[in-house]
């Protein structure tokens, strides 16, 4: 039976904010069958997928930590959703003749050194196995750009903007690395914030990629606005004084010309002067002529959760999830949204 007479096998990679929206519709996909599921924490190693996902019936498949056994099962694929990608596990999964599809930080392999990059390439290769990432900021966005120039005579530039209040996102360890709660004035800052954010940069340079454009040089820019009275978030705190405010972007280059920019307007607390916010991605194209668009991610009228931000996760964790029957229909390699045909959802 070939892989599109059966529904595709889908192991999950983590459960965490966007692992457990992708281990949902897994669940939910009458073409995708959930086969295993990886447990980073100690304490969700033997629990049924349902109770880590919220489906309504237990599922049989147990969380577990134990990699071999994964890889045994010879699933499809691999729906990794990790914050970070960890290039061992990588090499095993796609060593081993599994195709990823990721959230992690990975688009291009860009951010990595050359030698690393090889390593997944290499590893492709020998399994047969394809990789794809779509970004966490999220790989939507780009194709959304790239389709907007699709109608234009002439593109000057790609610009993506993801402009957020991002103080119901619960994870205090993301939101510090991106420079928030410390002194703005911290030597480096900036620079730590840039390496942090560099998935924006391989964003970018892949939708070069697509207008056929060879960068001279990517550079990144950043304003930090501090918070002007102490936030409580529950999560985390925002002392007054510290940063608030994350306005940034990734450009690429060819000569004097900005061609194409990925980047954030990230608000949490107060700020002074207050930073305009879309509540969206803003999607823009420069050329002839000129496009912008807004996606809001909104909550649909059945939603159970309290606040929408859970719909935000299911919105970064679908480019991926939604690419798996593209990225195993495709030949063995590195892959990314150019290279696949269009991603859609299904009706069910």
């Amino acid at each position: 039976m070939s892989a599109s007479d059966r529904p595709l096998r889908v192991i999950q990679w983590t459960t965490g904010n966007i692992g457990s929206r992708a281990l949902h519709a897994i669940l939910a996909r009458p073409d995708l069958e959930l086969a295993g599921v990886y447990a980073h924490s100690p304490d969700k190693v033997g629990r049924d997928a349902a109770e880590l996902c919220g489906w309504p019936e237990p599922t049989g498949v147990l969380a577990t930590d134990d990699v071999d056994a994964l890889l045994a099962l010879a699933p499809d694929a691999c729906s990794y959703n990790p914050l970070w990608c960890d290039l061992d596990e990588l090499e095993r999964l796609l060593g081993a003749g599994i195709n990823v599809v990721s959230t992690a930080a990975w688009i291009t392999g860009g951010r990595h050194p050359e030698a690393d990059r090889a390593r997944i390439a290499a590893a492709c290769e020998r399994g047969g196995a394809t990789m794809f990432g779509s970004g966490a900021h999220p790989g939507l966005t780009n194709m959304v750009g790239m389709v907007l120039s699709g109608a234009c005579e002439r593109v000057d530039e790609i610009r993506i903007t993801e402009s957020v209040d991002c103080s119901t996102y619960e994870s205090a360890g993301t939101m510090s690395h991106m420079g928030f709660g410390r002194d703005p004035g911290t030597p480096g800052l900036a620079d730590y914030v840039r390496t942090e954010s560099e998935v924006f940069a391989e964003s970018a340079a892949m939708m070069a990629d697509a207008l056929g454009v060879t960068l001279d040089r990517m550079t990144f820019d950043v304003v930090f606005t501090p918070a002007h009275t102490d936030a409580d978030l529950g999560f985390m705190t925002i002392p007054a004084g510290t940063v608030g405010s994350v306005f940034g972007y990734h450009r690429g280059w060819v000569g004097e010309r900005n061609v194409v920019s990925v980047g954030f307007n990230w608000t949490m607390g107060l700020v002074d002067p207050p930073k305009p916010l879309a509540h969206g991605h803003v999607v823009q194209v420069f050329g002839r002529p000129n496009y912008r668009t807004v996606l809001h991610c909104l909550p649909p009228q059945d939603w159970d959760e309290p606040g929408f931000m859970g719909a935000g996760m299911i919105y970064t964790a679908m480019p991926a999830l939604n690419a798996v029957p593209a990225v195993v229909a495709a030949p063995p390699g590195v892959v990314t949204l150019r290279d696949l045909p269009v991603v859609t959802g299904r009706h069910y």
